[in-house]
């Protein structure tokens, strides 16, 4: 006896059973799903563009190291730097852009101002026989340079020197004092570069050549901290000849 209008119930296994005695067969099917319900694919968030302008950028370099700072934190974002505008157009997605306000809010903060004031000492036996003063104005991050002198003609060589037309070739050295400074600021205080060097003309000739002047030069070179309106002293040095000293003393003051 065969049963017929029998339908299996699907039950995660398969299992046949065969009835002693009888033609009664019951078998169970195990039908599984024939494929799992795939996921739809993420689609990709909509991309907005938005220009942002900086208004402390005062160096190149400050620029390419703003650009660097994005790139790094937004790599999927698209960006430009714009430099006669002082602009970084950027096109990336909606959190791009508001990452991208936050790090400028945080990176381009206007630079503080400070007035060096530099000091050449001259003394004799610790009494002060002269005191000269200069000031500059340096933005923090950015560098001074202050020249102050004669350029002095230094003949170097003379064309067709039995001829009446004979040339005579000159170069000029400068001699006086230059100044150069750059500022870096932190929390610990102001960091100072600095290069001052002084020269001038002795009475002395050249032993070279008659019209060749000896010039004399004293040049000094380091990087020191300060504190906002203490002087500190930078260096000082005994003058040839004489019982003279000469100290540099500099000292920096916030402005604004």
């Amino acid at each position: 006896m065969t049963l017929r209008g029998y339908t299996p119930r699907i039950t995660g296994h398969q299992c046949t059973r065969i009835l002693a005695g009888s033609a009664l067969v019951l078998t169970f099917f195990t039908i599984g799903a024939s494929a799992q319900t795939q996921p739809g694919e993420n689609k990709p968030a909509p991309e907005i563009y938005q220009t942002f302008y900086l208004s402390n950028i005062t160096q190149q370099r400050d620029a390419n190291d703003i650009q660097t700072d994005l790139r790094n934190m937004l790599p999927h974002a698209r960006m430009y730097y714009v430099d006669s505008q002082n602009a970084i157009s950027i096109r990336g997605t909606a959190e791009d852009i508001q990452t991208a306000q936050k790090i400028l809010s945080e990176v381009d903060r206007a630079r503080k101002v400070y007035r060096l004031t530099y000091s050449i000492i001259e003394s004799d036996d610790d009494k002060t026989v002269r005191t000269r003063r200069i000031s500059l104005v340096v933005l923090s991050g950015g560098r001074t340079e202050l020249k102050q002198g004669s350029r002095v003609p230094i003949v170097t060589g003379t064309t067709d020197a039995a001829s009446s037309s004979a040339n005579t070739q000159v170069q000029y050295a400068d001699v006086g004092i230059t100044i150069e400074a750059s500022l870096e600021t932190s929390e610990n205080g102001v960091h100072l570069r600095t290069r001052i060097e002084q020269s001038s003309v002795a009475d002395e000739k050249s032993s070279a050549a008659a019209q060749d002047p000896v010039i004399h030069q004293t040049s000094l070179e380091g990087v020191s901290s300060l504190v906002a309106g203490k002087p500190l002293a930078l260096g000082s040095i005994d003058i040839p000849g004489t019982t003279h000293r000469e100290e540099i003393e500099v000292v920096a003051e916030p402005l604004g």
